[in-house]
């Protein structure tokens, strides 16, 4: 009998000492979620779309200076404004903290230009939509058409024809609303023989056209307008499976 109570006054203290030792762990540290605010799209607003730009101020008889403008955009750390020649595709690209910038630009070119916004480190910089003006020249009444942007085949892609045709799809503005005709090159040599002359009736212009299975194909269009100005959207290239 003495032994099961020293049994059982052992196993109660075991219990004691289990029950009491040492103090509960903390709860884990939890850490919230960091949160990465994004820059906004910015709004183009000078110069115009589809315009020409005839507030530009003359340097000399060859430049102007254009200020470029948009609306400012939340969480945007600086801003990127990027012009191009479309005559000869140079790009231009500056970097600034302010929604506008002055640039000295060649008289008598067509130009497109975007803005992306910049944000802090892990965000998505925004890019804002494309637009296109005619910086005008001294006295210039009328404008050459924007060159066609070519947008069907891709340059460079692999396309598939049916029943032996592949279509070709191009788009052109003009900033006096005269363009003409379209004559548009085809062959797989460099892009220099006429395939045909089209009327302009539209802004997207298709055509389908007859080629050869396993052949690299050149093409370009020159849009004319009614005053006899042309612009050439330059050679692309498509394979044809």
């Amino acid at each position: 009998m003495k032994r099961l109570f020293i049994s059982l006054f052992s196993f109660l203290i075991i219990i004691s000492c289990s029950k009491g030792g040492g103090d509960d762990p903390a709860p884990p540290v939890v850490t919230p979620p960091v949160v990465i605010l994004q820059p906004g799209t910015p709004s183009l607003v000078f110069p115009a779309n589809n315009e020409p730009c005839q507030d530009g101020t003359s340097i000399n008889d060859t430049q102007s200076e254009v200020n470029f403008q948009w609306g400012t955009t939340g969480n945007t750390l600086n801003y990127v404004l990027t012009i191009t020649n479309l005559t000869n595709n140079s790009e231009l690209t500056f970097n600034t903290s302010d929604a506008n910038k002055v640039v000295a630009l060649s008289k008598t070119e067509p130009y497109r230009w975007g803005v992306t916004a910049q944000g802090d480190t892990g965000s998505t910089p925004a890019q804002s939509s494309l637009w296109k003006f005619y910086l005008a020249g001294d006295a210039q009444v009328n404008y050459a058409p924007f060159p066609p942007d070519l947008l069907s085949p891709k340059s460079g892609s692999n396309v598939f024809a049916v029943n032996n045709e592949v279509t070709l799809t191009w788009g052109a503005s003009d900033v006096d609303n005269d363009l003409s005709t379209y004559k548009v090159y085809l062959d797989n040599v460099d892009g220099s023989t006429l395939l045909d002359t089209y009327t302009h009736t539209a802004e997207i212009t298709s055509t389908a056209v007859s080629v050869s299975a396993n052949t690299l194909y050149y093409w370009k269009v020159i849009a004319i307008d009614a005053n006899g100005n042309e612009s050439d959207s330059g050679v692309y290239t498509f394979r044809v499976q």
